[in-house]
């Protein structure tokens, strides 16, 4: 007979036996289905369930005929665009300054990078309102030296000051992995193309940029769909005219008890998510990040 191991059959066991395996890996899977995949089926069913009652689309066609949800979705992708390209370029710089030119500190630096990717988004939103909020440091500075009634930051009420903010959040996540394929090239080729003449600027372009490609493919798709999905930093910013997709979700679903059309930008917003997550572990695989 052959030996198990927790009730597990191990090899050599009777066929009958492989059936024993699956026991285990029930609880998991019910547990999966109960907390995740059930209520996304429910958000789904709800997007197709009227209050009028039925069965129907008409949901989504009221949601995508809505000008609310065209200028939400716009918002949300240029924002998402531009700020991964932001925490690309300032990452990117960000990142040969901490590998390629000494400093004191620079280690120190460089793990703190790890902690500051624990950090929730509206914290540092949070920080960036104590500089540059209305009632902030920089204008409170400015009131006093000038005695105006109020200071001329006002950024971080626009779309702007949510592109700053994102941008200050998530360019981390990009510095992650570029500063982890930074330490796999060879110094060896930067002092060869130095010594041969060449200026810091085609070291870069031609030594340095070719290996970073993989991560920075890698760290931008993951900016890319973590700034689709932001809420806090739209949130706590207080920018009344941006509206991306999760805040009119929150909108339809909590301010006018909508929830048809909240499941419908929901499912809207999930479908973009997965499928650019994909990408994120195409790229990702490729990039051996």
């Amino acid at each position: 007979m052959a030996s198990t191991t927790l009730g597990v059959p191990l090899r050599g066991a009777k066929p009958s036996g492989r059936i024993a395996a699956w026991v285990w890996a029930l609880p998991p899977v019910a547990a999966l289905a109960l907390t995740f995949l059930y209520p996304l089926a429910l958000v789904g069913r709800q997007s197709v369930r009227p209050d009028t009652g039925g069965t129907s689309l008409q949901p989504y066609a009221d949601v995508f005929a809505s000008e609310a949800f065209r200028e939400a979705l716009g918002t949300t992708v240029w924002l998402a665009l531009g700020a991964t390209v932001g925490c690309l370029v300032l990452g990117f710089a960000l990142a040969l300054v901490i590998a390629f030119v000494p400093f004191p500190g620079g280690k120190a630096v460089a793990k703190s990078i790890d902690v500051f990717l624990s950090f929730p988004s509206f914290l540092i939103t949070l920080a960036l309102l104590f500089v540059y909020g209305t009632k902030g440091m920089a204008n409170g500075l400015w009131t006093d030296a000038t005695g105006a009634a109020e200071g001329p930051f006002q950024l971080l009420t626009t779309p702007w000051g949510v592109l700053l903010a994102e941008i200050t959040y998530f360019t981390p996540f990009v510095m992650r992995p570029l500063l982890a394929a930074f330490s796999q090239i060879d110094t060896a080729q930067i002092e060869v193309a130095s010594s041969l003449g060449a200026r810091p600027g085609r070291v870069v372009r031609r030594v340095i940029l070719p290996e970073a490609l993989p991560a920075l493919a890698a760290g931008g798709s993951l900016v890319l769909v973590m700034c689709l999905n932001e809420f806090g930093i739209v949130l706590f910013t207080g920018a009344k005219d941006v509206t991306t997709l999760p805040t009119l979700v929150y909108s339809k679903a909590m301010l006018e008890a909508d929830y048809p059309a909240a499941c419908v930008v929901a499912v809207v917003n999930i479908a973009i998510s997965v499928g650019l997550y994909g990408l994120y572990r195409v790229v990702s695989r490729r990039a051996g990040a």
